[in-house]
């Protein structure tokens, strides 16, 4: 006979069906769910780049070139 204390790690723990319908275990449940759909809308919002604003074409004043007679 394998003791359970050997089993259970291999198999997972296992609530009994009495645990799975009570109201503590439905509140955990939602938590976990609601959780789960802030983290994605999270991962999914930092998927497209930053909008940058747009002033035009940003021209320096110096040139910033190691060739000090090219273009600004």
């Amino acid at each position: 006979m394998i003791p359970s204390a050997i089993v259970a790690p291999r198999m997972g723990f296992l609530l009994p069906e009495a645990v799975l319908h009570t109201g503590w275990f439905a509140v955990l449940a939602a938590f976990v769910a609601v959780n789960t759909l802030l983290y994605l809308a999270l991962a999914i919002a930092k998927l497209p780049p930053k909008p940058r604003p747009r002033r035009g074409r940003a021209l320096r004043s110096e040139t910033r070139s190691i060739h000090p007679g090219g273009p600004v």
